[in-house]
């Protein structure tokens, strides 16, 4: 048997991409260390099984299982069975708020939970397969069709049985998003996707969104967990971590180029949520060394 892959945070578009809706159909190989990306992941597993560490819990999963995950939180899948396949996709935020979930579960997955379900048939395994398909073909109306029928997939979750890890489903009720409130994170997420990169604040996004700045804030907050600010950041960071990476790449440079304006502020960021600095992350990634994280500055900031 050959050496088994490894996926190295950065290696894919993923984090690079943060805003962009991705499809995936492969063997999922196990993680060198944790990463952390800007978009909801769904992941179905199709064979064997796989194990999940996340920011304060594990899980694993085993075929026709599906979870449901804030790629926010430093997560890591250290095992993988040699049999195992899995299909899914990440979603950015402005397709997760689009979504009609159970009205609890947005709130307790942006606050680190997973939400797992074992209601899955054989329709699942073939249409993961055709939506990665479609996704892939380079025909824009396929792809929107692949995107529809994925999300419409994901919101029938809350028809059919499903557990939440670890249990957290005591929220008070203002915690918890409205279809009305939903619709407003989706716009302003629709927004800074498109900026993220430039100099934007909390004024900027709310205009967009058509509401006052002051609400604006409150009800991302109670969406996300997340203040507005941390999520421009998230974004920024998770463009930058992928930067990093390419051979040649300047520290200052990729600052400047994620959207941070000056390096000071790129290193603190950068360090509440890795727990580095962008030159260790750097060394370390290319050396196969461990990240230690630290999601709780961005989560309650």
């Amino acid at each position: 048997m050959g050496e088994r892959p490894i996926y190295q945070p950065g290696a894919s578009s993923v984090e690079g991409l943060p805003t962009a809706l991705q499809m995936f159909h492969n063997h999922p190989p196990v993680m060198a260390m944790p990463h952390w990306h800007a978009q909801v992941e769904v992941n179905y597993i199709i064979r064997g099984s796989v194990h999940y560490r996340m920011n304060d819990h594990a899980i694993r999963l085993s075929a026709g299982d599906m979870c449901l995950f804030w790629g926010g939180q430093p997560h890591q899948m250290d095992e993988s069975s040699d049999d195992s396949i899995y299909a899914g996709a990440h979603l950015p935020l402005v397709h997760f708020f689009r979504m009609r979930l159970p009205e609890s579960v947005p709130s307790q997955l942006m606050q680190g939970a997973t939400l797992v379900t074992s209601a899955t048939d054989a329709a699942d395994r073939e249409n993961f397969v055709r939506w990665h398909s479609y996704a892939r073909s380079g025909d824009p109306v396929k792809a929107e069709h692949a995107v529809n029928e994925l999300l419409l997939r994901v919101e029938r979750v809350g028809f059919e049985p499903y557990r939440i890890v670890p249990d957290c489903k005591k929220l008070a009720a203002g915690e918890q998003s409205s279809q009305q409130s939903s619709r407003v994170v989706a716009r302003m997420c629709d927004f800074i996707a498109g900026n993220f990169l430039h100099d934007i604040d909390s004024v900027d996004i709310a205009t967009s969104a058509g509401v006052h700045p002051k609400y604006a804030m409150s009800v991302f907050k109670k969406s996300t967990g997340m203040t507005l600010n941390n999520y421009v950041s998230l974004l920024r960071l998770s463009y930058a971590q992928a930067m990093l990476l390419r051979d040649g790449a300047n520290v200052l440079q990729v600052a400047m180029d994620s959207g941070f304006g000056s390096l000071s502020a790129f290193n603190k960021s950068f360090r509440n949520i890795a727990g580095m600095s962008p030159s260790d992350f750097r060394r370390d990634m290319r050396s196969g060394g461990q990240l230690t994280s630290n999601m709780s500055g961005i989560q309650s900031q």
